[in-house]
């Protein structure tokens, strides 16, 4: 029996992926994973779902979550655990964000990618202080420049957005409730 590849050696690729996520220092590409485990990126993928399926589909709550954003995947703990690890840690309560974060918060995160400009037409107000507040606390990021005059800044939200506010996924937001063309504003 080879020992060089776990999979030959009727490993559960689920177990495999749990534990290469567990060990990896933050968020990982799925190829980097299927690099590692030596299997297609499918099989890669099947695995994640599985295990997803496995964290979440217990009569009792788990210690983990795994969390999907742009592409990578990582395990983190639930929402409910935060307290907990907190008082475990000696971290501070985590400080409220501010209305006008908030409501950064939710145009990039419904509109990402999204440049200040868009944010600025959306919120009707300069949003740079915010911006930069939300840029130091890890909640947003520079993603690139956009194709159009002046090249401005494209800002998306990060794995420590959906941390914070307990999100696996951008796609459990709730959906935006549907407006008339007179209400909407476009950016």
């Amino acid at each position: 029996m080879d020992k060089s590849n776990p999979i030959e050696s009727n490993t559960n690729i689920t177990s495999l992926l749990e534990a290469l996520l567990f060990v990896a220092p933050g968020a990982t590409l799925i190829s980097q994973l299927a690099t590692a485990l030596e299997i297609p990126v499918a099989e890669v993928e099947a695995g994640l779902l599985q295990l997803e399926q496995q964290l979440l589909n217990s009569d009792q709550m788990r210690g983990l979550r795994l969390q999907r954003h742009h592409g990578r995947v990582q395990l983190t703990t639930p929402p409910e655990a935060a307290p907990v690890i907190e008082r475990f840690l000696g971290l501070e309560a985590s400080s409220r964000l501010s209305r006008a974060s908030l409501e950064t918060l939710a145009i990039v995160a419904y509109k990402e990618p999204v440049t200040r400009p868009q944010i600025d037409a959306i919120r009707g107000v300069s949003s740079d202080g915010v911006i930069k507040n939300l840029l130091s606390k890890g909640l947003i990021q520079e993603i690139g420049r956009a194709e159009a005059p002046g090249r401005p800044i494209l800002y998306c939200t990060t794995s420590d957005f959906l941390q914070h506010f307990g999100l696996n996924s951008l796609e459990e937001l709730p959906p935006l409730p549907e407006m008339d063309e007179e209400t909407s504003v476009t950016a």
